[in-house]
């Protein structure tokens, strides 16, 4: 059964129509930047000047003060020196003995834990939104970053600070060394950054952790929590080298995150996905809350700045909620984070009722997601979005379709070299007229020539365009889209990876 918050009677008091009778007893990741950002922030130029379109997105600045960015720099040096997030050892040994000898702090909270192929973030903010409105402390990780290492914690729903992340480093440093040398490879980045994690959530202290799987289940490092509340979002295909090459080869390693007696939340998945997850919940004698059966989207429709949206959750409907971000995929996320958050407080399983209509939307209208689906400027609209895989660019191009009037779509496309790059174009080429082909600075960049020369097989000839570097690409965006006339409908879309977007976000002048 899913655990409870430990405040009962704080708990008692969200709910809203419950019977008089009622009783207790009735579901992604890149790689870390090798490039220095403050290169792009502070070397290239910021792309005309941008309209601020959102006041708070929370992606944090860099420190201010030199003495602490000096710092803040040396150990993003050293976490990066260590095994980059592409570089994977399936085994949790590693964390379990860091974890052993931290005193176990993932264990000193409840935690709701995120899988998934496609809206693992966006899922985690609506969580972490809807916790926070209830009035519960929450700590939140989340992968990759867009801009800074800093956001993938967050606190109290804002990315720990410069300062708290050097704190929580250094105390856990001593441990970090005791175990590289008791085992036979060093702790990972991700390793790394996920137990400091942990230990700023027990230090805090939060009530409730909100956690995203970097890659598969079974075997992540953020694996060694359990979760009273396991969430997959959509399982598509997506590093199939190293999670296999089927939806339901792929499901068996995220199934790992559905622990004995927890409650799991599953969106709507491919048949063979949904088999394999719902076979591991029996084996576990987990419960399952599935969306279009206990839990889901009722109606939806495009409002300025959003969508209007009625869910269907584990104690009854939700009307008129505000979500202010695009697409049918956000909807069926925010269905999925609420049925996360009811079943966290026991709805469905030791409370009957709902949770309070207007803590519910005033949660859901403070939701953000940086890079997905964000309009960044105007004259002409600049919208980017971290579809990095052809179901993300699936979603993508349906929301772009519903949500904007473009009648020229330009693309600026910077993918990672071994994703589904020709499955990405493609899922793109109906909603672009045409398109821009670049790099981002990472080294897992695709190569600019390989994937001209696919964009052209994709697009043909006359609508692709190549420009090496990132701002240049941006600028001919641009430039193309303003030569279609001010009145003309043109826009310009941003995607290919959470990487491009960032940088595409410090070259666009968010800081």
């Amino acid at each position: 059964m899913s655990e409870h918050p430990q405040n009962d009677d704080a708990a008692a008091d969200l709910f809203d129509d419950a019977p008089d009778n009622a009783s207790d007893d009735a579901p992604d990741g890149g790689p870390v930047r090798e490039a220095d950002m403050a290169v792009i922030e502070a070397g290239s130029r910021t792309l005309r000047t941008p309209v601020p379109l959102a006041p708070d997105d929370g992606v944090p600045a860099r420190p201010k003060d030199p003495e602490t960015e000096r710092e803040l720099r040396a150990i993003e040096g050293e976490l990066t020196g260590r095994w980059p997030e592409t570089k994977l050892e399936p085994s949790l040994d590693r964390m379990t003995a860091l974890m052993d000898i931290l005193g176990e702090p993932q264990r000193t909270y409840p935690a709701i834990h995120i899988t998934g192929t496609n809206g693992k973030t966006s899922t985690a903010r609506m969580v972490e939104q809807l916790l926070l409105g209830f009035h519960l402390r929450t700590g939140r990780y989340t992968s990759p970053h867009v801009q800074a290492m800093t956001e993938r914690i967050s606190l109290d729903g804002q990315p720990i600070s410069a300062e708290k992340f050097i704190e929580t480093y250094r105390d856990i440093q001593p441990y970090i060394e005791m175990t590289d040398n008791a085992q036979p490879h060093r702790l990972s980045f991700f390793e790394v950054i996920t137990a400091m994690a942990y230990a700023a959530f027990a230090d805090a202290p939060v009530d409730v952790a909100v956690v995203e799987v970097g890659m598969g289940g079974s075997w992540d490092a953020t694996n060694v929590i359990d979760g009273s509340v396991a969430v997959v979002t959509p399982i598509a295909l997506d590093h199939t080298d190293r999670l296999g090459t089927t939806p339901g080869e792929i499901a068996v390693e995220k199934s790992g995150i559905i622990k004995k007696d927890a409650t799991v939340v599953l969106s709507q998945q491919p048949a063979d996905a949904a088999t394999v997850l719902l076979k591991h919940a029996v084996e576990v004698d987990a419960t399952v809350a599935r969306e279009g059966m206990e839990f889901g989207v009722v109606r939806r429709e495009v409002a300025v700045g959003g969508q209007l949206v009625t869910l269907r959750g584990l104690g009854g409907e939700y009307e008129q909620i505000f979500l202010p971000l695009h697409g049918e995929h956000q909807a069926q996320n925010a269905a999925v984070a609420l049925a996360a958050v009811e079943a966290f407080f026991g709805i469905g399983s030791t409370r009957v009722g709902s949770l309070d209509i207007d803590t519910i939307r005033g949660a859901f209208a403070s939701v953000t997601s940086p890079g997905r689906l964000e309009v960044i400027r105007r004259s002409p609209t600049v919208v980017l979005d971290a579809a990095h895989n052809p179901a993300g660019a699936r979603a993508a191009a349906a929301a772009v379709s519903e949500v904007f009037d473009f009648t020229h779509l330009v693309g600026v496309v910077g993918p990672s070299a071994e994703k589904d790059v020709r499955g990405l174009l493609e899922a793109f080429e109906p909603v672009l007229s045409e398109v821009v082909v670049t790099r981002n600075s990472t080294s897992r960049a695709m190569d600019v020539d390989e994937l001209a020369a696919l964009a052209v097989e994709v697009f043909g000839d006359d609508r692709v365009q190549v420009e090496a570097r990132l701002d240049d690409a941006i600028e001919a965006a641009i430039t193309l889209a303003e030569d279609e006339g001010a009145y003309a409908g043109a826009g310009v879309l941003v995607t290919g990876s959470v990487f491009t977007v960032g940088e595409a976000r410090l070259l666009l002048g968010r800081k």
